[in-house]
């Protein structure tokens, strides 16, 4: 537990300079590592700590399906570690919902390659809503 706490705690600055000297910062829940906490900055880097564990997705692409449909749909690159010191790297494939003014909801599949044991393909999920500043 003390390894895990010591991470976050070398992590979360990092977020929150980043956030200061940020445009754009969104925060907000998701199942994702369990229940989470998620921060993303510039529509472009999102942290994710929850019960189970913890994530970070770098998200490459995003485009539109059609300029007048709220839903938009993203491709990115991660890693991720479990409390139970399991980890990897992921690829997340998601949809973005311009809800309202302020206020996302995000669904994303992620192949996942799990390299604690040796090699194992897997797949895992999120869904998420979060609200821009």
């Amino acid at each position: 537990m003390k390894k895990q706490l010591m991470l976050a705690a070398a992590i979360l600055p990092s977020v929150g300079v980043a956030a200061s000297e940020s445009k754009d910062l969104s925060v907000g829940m998701a199942v994702d590592q369990q229940l989470s906490v998620v921060v993303e900055i510039d529509k472009q880097y999102r942290g994710i700590i929850g019960n189970d564990g913890m994530a970070f997705d770098y998200i490459a692409k995003r485009g539109s399906f059609d300029q007048s449909m709220p839903v938009t749909w993203y491709v990115g690159v991660g890693g991720w570690y479990e409390w139970d010191d399991e980890f990897g790297i992921r690829v997340p494939l998601g949809l973005n919902w311009d809800l309202s003014k302020g206020w996302d909801l995000y669904a994303q599949i992620h192949p996942e390659l799990e390299l604690y044991k040796g090699p194992d393909l897997q797949i895992g999920g999120a869904v998420g809503i979060k609200y821009n500043f």
